[in-house]
């Protein structure tokens, strides 16, 4: 190898060089955009190098070595001594590949022992022969030779990982689609619905969670106090009552509404653990978050690029438009299913819809698209209001949109489920890490991120509109209990918050089947696919976002 060429950029991870060996889109993930993901074989394989003790001889297990030189850094598992050579040991959990002459090591596996071997032997000046790699669940050992060919296979992957480090165009999804079934990133890099977008009657494999990873956290008591004890978060009311507590890894994020306080210590845990917080006022609204944003750089630079390109915005905007439009109709339509009188009376409003519908493929920008958009607004109000069963007091009626403040007490109900619903959308934007500042449909306007708006757009029918108004026909809410009324404005009391609250959280754990990818995922789920589908519009992969409908 040429030790000179190691002096370009930062040292190279040898665990990276495993991961380029695997997939240089996992590379590329992992170590430009610096997205890890540590899923159940990864925690298994921490367990097993923990684990891992030195032997008899007292020889060393877990080791770091760095050479700037070679431009590599790692940790190796052990360091032997055989036949007066020195020799890396990896262990690996699963089994070894059966090659025609017996075991062999994997490629990833191979290339990262080689990596260790040209580090040890550059640090200690002293000859390796071989690297070798202990296969647990086989019972194996797999010996990998260090000799010019080992040599020249390092330097080729090195070379090619410092060309993917330097380019900010992401690599396409792995031939092999067996490589992507045991990816931890799989959930990120959504390989499945590239390859169904492609070919569309092709299955897809279900490689996306169902289910969120934790639960939403709702501090609602005004005046309580969110602290820390040891790995649990701590909730004291002011009036000295009993405490709440909640342990760190069964939360994604806590919501603090309205004038409550966190503790230093309970941020610091929450940044520990990814668990975002988020900050909303009394009425719902999204005042701000804390999120990590390392290695986002590579993500935001192709979002700045992209949405700086009218074309692009044009048609993720007629795309938005379409989407949510379509779904206004098609509730409205199953919702007056079996009424004829209702769906009479709903006729001018669904002609509204499908007028706008119909216009959004004409010539035009996107201020022809928001008016299209608005148009459709009107016609599906006035048919949400028909959808209010005669059973509920009118004092729970619709008759016009207000937002802020809201005058009446649906419009208090709609406004506070939006502001939920606006943090569950911030909350996948930046797990998808993308800029909440950039959209392409809704103009930039006050304290709110436009993108925020953009995608809420998909899911204001079916995450609250059609809860709020089945929620109302059965008669869950009090129009004096869950309402405080004064003069011109109308918000939740502290049950109507809680109502509310739960109800949304619910909601977001329902599951439905894509009609697009094909398998079902909780709604929390739905929202971060279709963030991390609309990343994929600017990254060589277009087509994906936007097409989810109910059905």
């Amino acid at each position: 190898m040429d030790e000179s060429a190691g002096s370009s950029g930062p040292p190279l991870r040898v665990m990276s060089l495993h991961a380029l060996a695997y997939c240089q889109r996992l590379f590329y993930l992992e170590e430009v955009e610096e997205i890890r993901v540590a899923d159940n074989r990864v925690y298994a394989g921490r367990e097993l190098h923990a684990s891992l003790e030195a032997d008899e001889d007292g020889e060393r297990t877990q080791l770091e070595l760095a050479d700037p030189a070679l431009g590599l850094s790692g940790k190796v598992d052990a360091i032997r001594r055989r036949d007066g050579s020195l020799h890396p040991y990896e262990h690996k959990r699963g089994r070894c590949r059966k090659g025609p002459a017996g075991p062999e090591a994997w490629p990833s596996d191979r290339l990262q022992v080689i990596a260790y071997a040209a580090l040890i032997a550059s640090c200690t000046g002293q000859p390796v022969a071989e690297g070798r790699v202990r296969y647990h669940a086989d019972n194996v050992t797999v010996r990998v030779p260090f000799d010019d060919a080992a040599r020249a296979e390092l330097a080729e992957a090195i070379t090619t990982a410092r060309r993917l480090r330097e380019s900010t165009e992401r690599p396409p999804v792995a031939e092999n689609e067996r490589l992507c079934v045991r990816c931890s990133l799989a959930p990120v890099c959504l390989p499945e619905e590239v390859r169904q977008a492609e070919e569309p009657d092709r299955p897809t494999a279900r490689l996306f969670p169902p289910d969120r990873d934790g639960t939403s956290f709702h501090v609602l008591t005004p005046g309580a106090t969110i602290g820390r004890s040891g790995e649990e978060i701590v909730v004291r009311p002011p009036d000295g009552g009993p405490e709440t507590r909640r342990p760190i890894r069964e939360l994604d994020s806590i919501l603090i509404h309205g004038h409550c306080q966190i503790t230093t210590q309970a941020l610091h845990l929450c940044v520990d653990h990814e668990v975002a917080v988020h900050w909303l006022s009394t009425t719902g609204r999204y005042i701000t978050s804390t999120a990590t944003s390392a290695g986002q750089v590579q993500r935001r630079v192709r979002q700045y690029r992209a949405l700086a390109d009218e074309a692009v915005c044009l048609r993720l905007a007629r795309a938005l438009a379409r989407g949510k439009i379509e779904s206004q109709h098609r509730y409205l339509l199953r919702a007056s299913r079996g009424d004829e009188a209702l769906r009479d009376a709903m006729l001018p409003d669904l002609v509204l819809l499908r007028s706008a519908l119909a216009a959004l493929d004409r010539d035009g920008d996107r201020g022809t698209l928001r008016g299209l958009e608005g148009s459709a607004a009107v016609g599906y109000f006035r048919g949400l209001a028909r959808l209010i069963g005669p059973s509920v007091p009118e004092s729970l009626h619709y008759s016009t949109r207000s937002r802020r403040p809201p005058v009446d007490r649906f419009n208090a109900a709609l406004s506070f489920g939006y502001g939920l619903l606006h943090t569950a959308v911030t909350r996948a934007i930046l797990a998808a890490g993308l800029e909440p500042s950039l959209g392409f449909f809704h103009t930039p306007r006050s304290a709110a991120h436009p993108l925020v708006l953009d995608l809420m757009e998909l899911f204001r029918v079916p995450l609250w509109d059609m809860v709020l108004i089945g929620s109302l026909n059965r008669g869950q809410w009090d129009p004096e209990a869950d309402f405080a009324v004064t003069k011109g404005k109308v918000w939740l009391s502290d049950t109507g918050r809680k109502k509310a609250v739960n109800l949304f959280e619910s909601r977001l754990d329902e599951t439905w089947k894509h009609p697009v990818v094909g398998y079902s995922l909780s709604y929390a789920r739905t929202i971060e696919l279709e963030a991390r589908l609309l990343e994929k519009e600017w990254t060589g992969e277009p087509g994906l976002f936007a097409r989810m409908r109910l059905r």
